[in-house]
C-alpha cells in the first residue's frame, strides 16, 4: 500500500529528526527531491518518496523511525 500523504519541511525535519530549516538547505543544495506537488508556491512531497531518500542517502545507518 502506497502512503499518499502529503509532506511539508515541517513533516520531514521531524522524520529525520532535523530542524525545518536544514531540509530547506537540502532543497536549496540538491540534495531533497522533486517536489512531488506545489501549492500556493509551497513544495510538498509524498511520504513515500520522503522515506525512500531517506533509505537512499549517504551515511545512512539503518536507522529506525517511528
Amino acid at each position: 500500500m502506497t502512503d499518499r500523504r502529503l509532506w511539508s519541511y515541517k513533516e520531514i525535519a521531524a522524520h529525520i529528526r532535523v530542524q525545518p530549516d536544514t531540509v530547506r538547505s537540502y532543497r536549496k543544495h540538491g540534495l531533497l527531491p522533486p517536489p512531488d506537488h506545489v501549492e500556493g508556491g509551497k513544495p510538498y512531497w509524498y511520504a513515500d518518496t520522503v522515506r525512500a531518500w531517506v533509505a537512499s542517502r549517504p551515511g545512512n545507518r539503518g536507522r529506525t523511525t517511528d
